[in-house]
């Protein structure tokens, strides 16, 4: 059942611009899945959906997996237009974004894949990366500051 959930939420999601996991549930509930909203939750967390940027200052889900470039752009738009500042101390990073966009970012920042991330967390404004060594920290510091300006 999970894995028929999860390629209905790609499907629909490649095919109608749905923002907010209350639209992703009543799409997913017209198709026919009996779902909660926290099993709608844990299913873009598994399937690392992320939000990209459609224009007018709105934003769609989107698969993290897509490699086309112009979605990549996108998503570097995303995490650059979250993220406020970075700063580390050791071989942890520190992320401040807008308030709600930690998240997003953060699912950016995964599909990223640098070097070195041992794993993220992400609050509603703060994303921690804990890195390997402070050497690749900085490194990874200094292109996040690239990215957000």
């Amino acid at each position: 059942m999970k894995t028929k959930r999860h390629s209905k939420i790609l499907e629909l999601i490649s095919e109608k611009d749905i923002a907010t996991q209350e639209d992703l549930l009543a799409y997913l509930r017209e198709s026919g899945f009996d779902v909660t909203q926290a099993t709608v939750s844990r299913d873009i967390k598994e399937l690392r959906l992320v939000k990209t940027m459609i224009g007018d200052g709105k934003y769609r889900y989107s698969s993290a997996s897509s490699d086309s470039s112009a979605d990549i752009g996108t998503k570097y738009a995303v995490f650059s237009q979250s993220a406020k500042s970075v700063d580390y101390a050791g071989n942890i990073i520190v992320i401040k974004c807008f308030t709600g966009m930690a998240n997003a970012a953060c699912a950016v920042l995964d599909a990223m894949n640098h070097d070195g991330v041992v794993g993220t967390l992400a609050g509603d404004d703060t994303i921690f990366v804990l890195m390997r060594d402070e050497k690749l920290a900085v490194a990874l510091v200094e292109t996040i500051r690239k990215l957000i300006g």
